[in-house]
């Protein structure tokens, strides 16, 4: 079939890359004019290292991945530390695939480099999707003033996606109370014990910051969040290290030392939205943030992404018919799509909770919500789907 995608994201390139393995014409279309290095760290768990891995990308990206030894819980203001668990080994003895950090950049390229070793011309820049029409046998795509047809359309052009607007209406996102600074770190600028290669989640009241090691360890990724009203919803908005320090004001002298030396700060509004009863409406269909815009406390963003792309591509081959396979898509991602981004709003009030002010109820509450069992009952389900063999 000839399947027109519109976004050339994480999401929309895997569904590319896996559609012209299964021998499918595909083009994809996005409307920045180059594909910039944009964004920092995203964290790639066994569910999403599976699919990578079995689209073939295993050796490309190792070249440029960071495989964590561990994780742990700090708490905000004194540094106190609670070890969780080895991400690395366990992570692949537990559930079959690893976990592992990548610059969203790199992982971008290898996905790009991926789609154009199989159709070199498989992805046009400079050209933005203005509508649609779906005449029952056939779905044309309007760039200005050209015309597309194909048999399929995949609206993945993000949390901000027209396609979405134009399938189900602007459903107004609800600001979460919370924003979220992100930026990078050359590694030789931080102290020595900042440097170790753990994924670490500080946790207190009122917020949380995420940090955690890139490209083989030369770069050092933070993401903090903070319940502040500030509602500007962009990856491109630049903040101060001076005001990120005061957001966090009273915190461990360690986010200090990281936020003194990020070179350029970046902050977004994190923004709700209510899950999609469906995806697919005739021969269009949504994918990744376009489908399933979720807040980042799971970090199952870009997960979700690559997930629904392999779960496409499995749907065309196993129904000849397009209305048929996006149905089929819709239905089988619908509810775990749903499951994770009400997770995800749930995990913000467990990093946030009033009881890690004091560091004598912060020590029950972590070892409450961190325990063993429980992290393998929050996490377990996540980590053992398998988007190359669920039910379709």
């Amino acid at each position: 079939m000839r399947i027109l995608i519109v976004g050339a994201g994480i999401g929309g390139l895997t569904a590319a890359l896996a559609l012209l393995r299964e021998g499918h014409e595909v083009e994809v279309y996005e409307q920045a004019p180059r594909l910039a290095e944009l964004g920092a760290g995203v964290q790639i768990s066994a569910n999403g290292a599976r699919v990578l891995f079995s689209l073939g990308l295993e050796a490309a990206i190792r070249k440029v991945w960071c495989e964590p030894a561990g994780k742990e819980i700090r708490l905000w203001n004194t540094g106190e530390t609670w070890k969780l668990f080895d991400l690395g080994s366990q992570s692949v003895a537990r559930y079959g695939a690893p976990y592992f950090m990548i610059h969203r950049a790199d992982l971008h390229g290898v996905l790009i480099d991926a789609v154009r070793a199989l159709r070199p011309d498989a992805i046009r820049l400079g050209v933005r999707c203005t509508g649609f029409d779906d005449d029952g046998s056939t779905v044309t795509l309007r760039l200005g003033d050209e015309r597309v047809t194909g048999d399929a359309l995949i609206g993945a052009d993000g949390v901000h996606s027209g396609i979405r607007n134009i399938l189900v209406g602007d459903d107004k996102p609800v600001f979460t109370g919370c924003m979220a600074w992100r930026g990078l770190v050359p590694i030789d600028k931080l102290p020595a014990h900042l440097r170790r290669n753990v994924g670490v989640n500080w946790v207190g009241p009122g917020g949380h910051v995420i940090n955690y090691l890139l490209r083989r360890g030369e770069i050092f990724n933070f993401v903090g969040i903070v319940e502040r009203d500030w509602r500007v919803e962009s990856w491109t908005e630049r903040g101060t290290r001076d005001e990120c320090a005061a957001d966090f004001a009273g915190w461990h002298g360690d986010i200090h030392a990281i936020i003194r030396n990020i070179a350029e700060p970046y902050k977004w509004a994190l923004l709700g939205r209510e899950p999609l009863a469906r995806f697919s409406f005739g021969r269009a269909t949504l994918l990744g943030d376009a489908a399933h815009p979720t807040l980042p406390m799971l970090a199952q963003g870009a997960n979700m992404a690559i997930e629904d792309g392999m779960v496409l591509a499995r749907c065309f081959t196993s129904y000849g018919d397009a209305e048929t396979a996006l149905s089929q898509y819709s239905a089988a991602r619908v509810d775990r799509t749903a499951k994770l981004v009400r997770g995800a709003t749930e995990m913000a009030k467990r990093f946030h909770n009033p009881a890690l002010r004091e560091a004598a109820g912060a020590k029950a509450y972590v070892d409450a919500q961190w325990s063993e069992q429980t992290v393998k009952q929050r996490y377990d389900w996540i980590f053992e789907y398998d988007a190359t063999r669920v039910a379709v």
